[in-house]
């Protein structure tokens, strides 16, 4: 290579990187990332405190991670290499066969939080039996892909066995509280029960496991030929999809409803804002296309039926719940959903008012073990 080459290839070398860090600066600032369905770093306000703490440089790093020219493509190459290379997992993904992408969840069962929250489901278990006896209280923590699709995982992967952790919960609480949701799901392993692209369970899975709850808890005979299977969308890409920038083939959203659909009446957060269905179709022309369940996260959604009877359940939930909960409008007068996460009022006042005869706690397993807002239980 003769100088005036070399003299080329570093002026080219040096356009190109000050050329991406200018454009990157000049670019708009993004505020959220609907393709990660999170927000993203702002640029940090610059003080004396922050610069000698250090914080600044922190998140100034943050800013520019989160704001750089092309980020999603960049992340998708990346991806895309260390497929190629053999490499079984990035950004705390697996690359997992037949095209799943599995969250590895490491550390989250074993943080000082997990136990925390142990803790508050006994504490709050006690608080049932004690203050409701009238009220049965079930306990429904659903484990994630990575414990119930091993087969799916690549070679050599070695997640934390979830099981441990479920057991753990299991001995805290009394024998009828606990359902084992994971034995249901591993009969079904081999059909499709928990989304390639997303982090939740399919229509499908939470069926299987509200069957069989229905049927040993709640006495009550679901057959699978009660129900239509409908296809509402082919190109849905979830949010563990986001997180690796993967280039795969998109998922599809499936609703499954009774062939007799029940009239329900949803009120959302104890406003003006009611709706006659669970099912949000407009959603699937949003980046976020699960909120075609319910419209997303709420503290407050109480549903009246006309399925008769004296059934009125609370479920206690995170989004696992979402695709659960329609079929409960078939076999309960009174079904309502309550996220701790947005909900700040007095949980004992509203137990207490509305007179449930069940309480259902569903959260998925790593959901609930990071999750922390479940200290209101205690409220």
């Amino acid at each position: 290579m003769n100088r005036k080459q070399s003299w080329n290839l570093t002026t080219l070398f040096i356009l190109l990187i000050f050329g991406f860090c200018l454009a990157s600066m000049l670019k708009p600032v993004s505020e959220f990332s609907e393709k990660e369905n999170r927000k993203l770093a702002q640029m940090p306000a610059i003080t004396a405190e922050s610069i000698f703490s250090g914080s600044f440089e922190k998140d100034y790093e943050d800013y520019l991670t989160d704001q750089f020219l092309f980020r999603d493509t960049w992340i998708g190459l990346k991806t895309r290499a260390e497929a190629l290379i053999g490499k079984k997992d990035t950004n705390g993904v697996y690359l997992g066969r037949d095209g799943y992408l599995i969250e590895m969840h490491d550390g989250v069962f074993t943080a000082d939080l997990a136990e925390q929250n142990a803790e508050s489901l006994a504490s709050f278990a006690e608080l049932c039996a004690s203050k409701w006896p009238q009220t049965r209280l079930h306990v429904m923590i659903v484990p994630n892909a990575v414990d119930i699709l091993r087969d799916k995982l690549p070679a050599f992967a070695s997640p934390y066995d979830e099981e441990i952790y479920l057991g753990h919960l299991r001995d805290m609480l009394p024998a009828d509280v606990w359902f084992d949701a994971s034995a249901v799901l591993k009969q079904h392993s081999q059909e499709e029960i928990f989304y390639r692209t997303d982090h939740h369970w399919e229509t499908l899975g939470a069926y299987y496991v509200f069957e069989t709850w229905a049927r040993e808890r709640l006495g009550e005979e679901i057959r699978r030929d009660e129900y239509d299977q409908e296809t509402v969308s082919t190109s849905f890409e979830g949010t563990v999809a986001a997180k690796t920038g993967a280039f795969i083939h998109p998922d599809t959203i499936e609703l499954m409803r009774p062939v007799r659909e029940p009239s329900v009446t949803l009120t959302y957060n104890r406003s003006d804002d009611i709706r006659s269905t669970p099912y949000q179709m407009s959603a699937l022309e949003t980046r976020d296309q699960y909120n075609v369940f319910f419209g997303g996260n709420n503290g407050l959604i109480e549903g009246e039926t006309d399925a008769g009877g004296e059934r009125k359940v609370l479920v206690i939930k995170d989004s696992y719940a979402h695709c659960f909960v329609p079929f409960l409008y078939g076999i309960a007068a009174q079904a309502d959903m309550l996220d701790l996460r947005y909900y700040n009022q007095n949980l004992s006042l509203l137990i207490d008012e509305k007179g449930y005869t069940d309480i259902l706690l569903l959260y998925n397993a790593a959901g609930f073990a990071g999750d922390t807002s479940l200290g209101k239980l205690l409220l």
